[in-house]
């Protein structure tokens, strides 16, 4: 006779009976890798353009600044993360905080705003590899990988090791090529300061994009090993990590062409790598982007597939998506369906446009998240609370600050899928 479902189990719907869990595998490590896995390569190769369009050479301002509010989202994350261990990331923590809407907006906000972001990735790898057949590359790629995560997180996180490792290569190259091909030039970056406060934030809003994927790590909170102690250590190594890079990355391109070049150009480091004696690194840039947009790629569609898991065990998403593999213990019906509306998007897609959309909706998923963890209990967390403060705070700011059209987007979308929940609950 099987046990009784507990109070808990019966309010959240964590559990149900007719599906296997998912196992913990993952320890800091793994964790610290799939977290780099889906920052290190998607700010660098799909957004410094429109930043530099929007920062100038304040960039490196607004990487400080979005560094700084992805800090303390990254902080309220991992403490929310180590007291609900489960997959599902903000949208748990928003609905076990705050009320069942709240969770139901991070976790549709989430939804939404990544599934944009992989359609924006797969077009991006299709551009790198071949601007006149992009589509059908973008859709191989999905499916492709796709695929591998199909096949276990185990294998998705080798994949994403050795991409990783080859992406940090190739930008290690970009440094040097940038900085020591001959046309380096300290005069670049004057005037620091071209652009107003609106122009910084916006900059730092549209780089907000490149720390995002550290939520991957609290989204996979139900196959990590000791979660309380790992996830705390694994994702602000992982955010460090990452604004180490990008710094070093957008100094020296900076340094090379200046942001008006690298402002107007579809390939920016590529553009700083040809501009100097280093020239012939520029294909080996071209293949380090195609590796980073899909190792991002395939975090991103693990990330998503988590959360849509915890929805429809609480039946904020058909059940069907809480059906795990019996063998891969995978959330496999809900990696099929991001596949497919992928797909659909890519035919639709604008790089900036996708950029943008996402950033508003992670900033305002980001948003539920530190007025969460606004609540937890003294004994409950073990950073302070001015903390969580300056990342709502921050994270309000910076979406304010992004382009009209994405804000409306973003908006509407958030509110048809508000509508929707609230006709089906009715019905």
């Amino acid at each position: 006779m099987s046990r009784p479902e507990s109070d808990r189990e019966r309010a959240t719907g964590a559990v149900t009976a007719a599906q296997p869990e998912l196992l913990r595998r993952l320890g800091t490590l793994d964790a610290v890798t799939i977290g780099l896995g889906a920052m290190i390569g998607a700010g660098i190769f799909a957004a410094l353009a429109p930043a530099a369009d929007a920062a100038g050479n304040a960039m490196l301002v607004s990487l400080l600044i979005a560094g700084f509010v992805a800090f303390c989202n990254a902080t309220s994350s991992a403490e929310l993360a180590a007291n609900h261990p489960e997959s599902g990331g903000t949208y748990v923590y928003g609905r076990e905080r705050l009320g069942e809407w709240w969770g139901f907006l991070a976790g549709w906000g989430f939804v939404s705003g990544k599934t944009a972001s992989c359609a924006a990735m797969a077009l991006a790898f299709g551009a790198y590899v071949s601007p006149d057949a992009a589509k059908p590359l973008a859709i191989a790629a999905v499916i492709a990988l796709t695929a591998l995560n199909y096949r276990g997180i185990s294998r998705t996180l080798s994949a994403t090791r050795l991409i990783l490792v080859v992406v940090l290569v190739v930008l290690a190259g970009v440094v040097l090529a940038s900085l020591f091909g001959g046309e380096a030039d300290t005069g670049n970056l004057e005037p620091f300061f071209d652009v107003g406060p609106y122009g910084v934030l916006q900059g730092s809003a549209i780089l907000f994009f490149a720390f995002a994927g550290y939520a991957r790590i609290a989204t996979l909170g139900e196959e990590v090993r000791d979660p309380a102690t790992t996830i705390r250590a694994a994702v602000p190594a992982a955010l460090a990590i990452a604004l180490a890079v990008y710094a070093a990355v957008i100094l020296s391109a900076l340094i090379a062409v200046g942001p008006a070049s690298l402002a107007s150009s579809p390939a920016p480091l590529e553009t700083a790598v040809s501009a100097g004696s280093f020239g012939w690194f520029a294909p080996a840039v071209t293949a380090g982007a195609a590796a980073a947009t899909l190792g991002v790629l395939l975090s991103m569609i693990a990330g998503v597939s988590r959360t849509m898991l915890a929805m429809a065990r609480r039946h904020e998403m058909p059940v069907y998506f809480e059906a795990v593999h019996p063998i891969y213990r995978v959330p496999h019906h809900a990696d099929v369906a991001i596949a497919v509306v992928v797909c659909a998007i890519v035919a639709l897609s604008d790089l900036r446009g996708a950029i943008a959309f996402s950033a508003f909706t992670i900033l305002l998923y980001y948003a539920v998240a530190n007025a969460s963890a606004l609540r937890l209990e003294p004994s409950e967390r073990s950073r302070p609370r001015w903390i969580f403060v300056v990342g709502l705070a921050g994270c309000v700011v910076l979406a304010a600050t992004l382009p009209p059209g994405a804000i409306a987007a973003g908006t509407v979308v958030l509110a048809a899928g508000a509508v929707a929940r609230l006709i089906a609950r009715r019905a």
